[in-house]
């Protein structure tokens, strides 16, 4: 079984749960999260420790070698002593969140050096403040990053915990935070695009780090008054997914504006857009909901009316492998009738 179909059996948990097993149990065992890049590892992790109130410290595995974590000798009296770097044992005796970033790309030396901190939160003969947390991260061997093999030494001495991204949780989190309306509400319908899969290629993909990044690239070019119809798709395609940088912009070029709930243009049709790009971006929404089992609060006399009202070709992508669906919903007057429409019977 390779790496992937391994973590496709992996249980997952959302970045907010992380966090609370993080703060509840971080003092005493050290935790390994891992999800593709671009989640929002290191943020929640600063978080957690500023709500907690410890001062954080983040170590990149990438930038250090094997001295930079058990120190360097030093000779008193007849002895050598090992001198600890001073971000892992600081002279004040302060509890803090030590954050051990990209823990899965460090040198086999340098993630040795790590294992008498990682179970005994210890440097040597030094011993971390009471209280102090141990938090690594990185990206999974399946994401194309720069992972190196873990050992199983290394593995036994952490939790490891594989997180998801949750739309609703990053709502949450872009309303806080200014992210901008227009690329809220086009998560709000297209929830996959929060979070693609990694391509094989180098090439830009859409992430929550990339979204919000995308939206301050955004704000600052229309602050400047550079924002025009070409450095938005400059942007895009330079930050996000190609699918959701041309559909982005198109919806944007359309001034498709704010979107209704879904539910309600199947109960009031007139309300579709009239461009192409945004009416196609609505039904398929729509036929997304639908394959999902969640267009449940629309009566049948409004999905039979909202169907009827579609050109034939529309309505026949709605319902194409998802006729079982639209039946459920009641739909199966205007069904007969479309078969009728294109058999000519």
């Amino acid at each position: 079984m390779d790496a992937a179909a391994q973590s496709a059996l992996q249980p997952t948990i959302t970045l907010k749960q992380a966090k609370k097993l993080v703060q509840c149990m971080a003092h005493e065992q050290s935790f390994l999260l891992l999800s593709p890049p671009g989640v929002g590892k290191s943020e929640m992790v600063m978080q957690a420790a500023a709500e907690a109130g410890l001062p954080c410290r983040s170590l990149l595995g990438t930038q250090i070698a094997p001295e930079d974590v058990s120190g360097v000798p030093k000779i008193v009296g007849e002895r050598s002593v090992f001198c600890p770097p001073r971000i892992l044992l600081p002279e004040i005796a302060q509890t803090f969140c030590l954050f051990l970033d990209e823990l899965p790309a460090c040198a086999p030396d340098v993630q040795k050096a790590f294992y008498s901190l990682l179970l005994e939160r210890r440097l040597g003969e030094h011993a971390l403040p009471a209280g102090t947390w141990v938090v690594a991260a990185g990206n999974r061997q399946q994401d194309r990053a720069l992972v190196r093999a873990m050992s199983s030494a290394l593995v036994n001495r952490v939790t490891i915990l594989n997180l998801r991204v949750d739309a609703d949780e990053w709502q949450d989190w872009a309303r806080r935070n200014g992210i901008r309306a227009d690329i809220r509400s086009y998560i709000s319908f297209m929830p996959d695009a929060l979070m693609r899969d990694v391509p094989n290629e180098p090439t830009p993909f859409s992430t929550p780090r990339a979204w919000s990044l995308f939206s301050q690239s955004l704000d600052m070019a229309e602050s400047a008054g550079i924002l025009s119809r070409e450095t938005r798709r400059a942007l895009a395609f330079g930050r996000l997914s190609a699918e959701d940088a041309a559909v982005f912009c198109a919806l944007a070029e359309e001034s498709l504006g704010a979107m209704a709930p879904i539910e309600s243009y199947v109960e009031k049709p007139g309300t579709l857009p009239k461009g192409e790009t945004a009416r196609w971006f609505i039904l398929n929404c729509i036929r997304q909901r639908v394959q999902a089992g969640r267009l449940t609060t629309v009566k049948p006399h409004a999905v039979n009316r909202f169907l009827r009202s579609l050109p034939p070709e529309s309505a026949l992508t709605l319902l194409t492998d998802l006729v079982e669906q639209w039946g459920a919903l009641g739909a199966d007057k205007a069904m007969l009738e479309l078969l009728k429409t294109v058999t000519k019977s």
